[in-house]
Parts: structure tokens; C-alpha cells; sequence
């Protein structure tokens, strides 16, 4: 069985398609207090596709040790987001993006299905593919439902 490869999950058209209808001003907003802003949300997506690609290329490797979590909300606040422009935030999130197709489309099936351990749960390679995009749509979702 050919296992499904990460080019055919990822839908980058609706993630420009998105971010590039929102100015910078409108990027700053959070549709409560407390919660992020859109720039915080956008740079949440390229944080969270950096780790979960370095999860999935360390298991790749055969990474024996448990990888960390990570605190989102502390990584938003670190990352002073709201200092950048939507445009730079989303040409870095596409390069990572299209970064992480190559190496997942480098991987053979086998490769996809080696397992590792990141905050002491266990993936496979191949779960991260799925995973990736489908925490950049949750995201997205609450952007349409709340923010815009």
C-alpha cells in the first residue's frame, strides 16, 4: 500500500488566500481579551509547523529520547508576533510549509511508519503529515468563526 504523501493534504491556497485579505491593522485584533490576535495566530502556525516537522524528522532518524511539548501560549508571547507585518509572517509560514512538503515527499513508506515519543505520547512519522495540516484547519476554522 503507497502510503498518502503530505503535497496532497496541504492547502496553501487557502491559507494566502486568508492572510493576504487582512491589513496589518486588522491583524492586530483579538475578538476577546486574552485571546491572541491574528498575527499571534499566524505566528502560532509557523512555530507549531516548525516543531512538528523537527517531530517528524527526528522520529524519521530514529530518534530514541521523548522529545518536549511545548507551551504555545508562552511561544506566542516570546515571539512578538504583533511586531511584524501579516506579509513576513506569512512568506516565513509558506516557506516552512513548502520546506516540509520536500521532506515529507523524501520519506519511503517505511520511513513513515518508524514511531517516536514528544511529550510522552507516541507518533509515527506518517501521523505528523496528518497532524500538520490539521492543526493549521482547526486554526483557520477559528479564525473564520471569530476574527474575520
Amino acid at each position: 500500500m503507497k502510503l498518502l504523501r503530505l503535497t496532497k493534504l496541504y492547502e496553501q491556497e487557502k491559507v494566502k488566500q486568508i492572510f493576504n485579505s487582512i491589513n496589518d491593522d486588522k491583524g492586530n485584533y483579538s475578538y476577546a481579551e486574552g485571546k491572541w490576535t491574528i498575527k499571534e495566530v499566524l505566528g502560532h502556525l509557523a512555530d507549531a509547523e516548525r516543531i512538528l516537522a523537527y517531530r517528524a524528522l527526528s522520529f524519521a532518524r530514529g530518534e530514541k529520547q521523548i522529545l518536549p511539548g511545548f507551551e504555545q501560549d508562552d511561544y506566542v508571547e516570546e515571539g512578538f508576533f504583533n511586531n511584524r507585518t501579516i506579509k513576513d509572517l506569512l512568506n516565513e509560514f509558506i516557506a516552512l510549509r513548502e520546506a516540509n512538503i520536500l521532506m515529507f515527499n523524501s520519506f519511503s513508506d517505511e520511513v513513515l511508519m518508524r514511531r517516536g515519543n514528544a511529550n510522552n505520547n507516541d507518533f509515527t512519522v506518517n501521523a505528523l503529515q496528518y497532524i500538520i495540516p490539521g492543526h493549521v484547519e482547526h486554526h483557520l476554522k477559528i479564525l473564520k468563526d471569530k476574527y474575520l
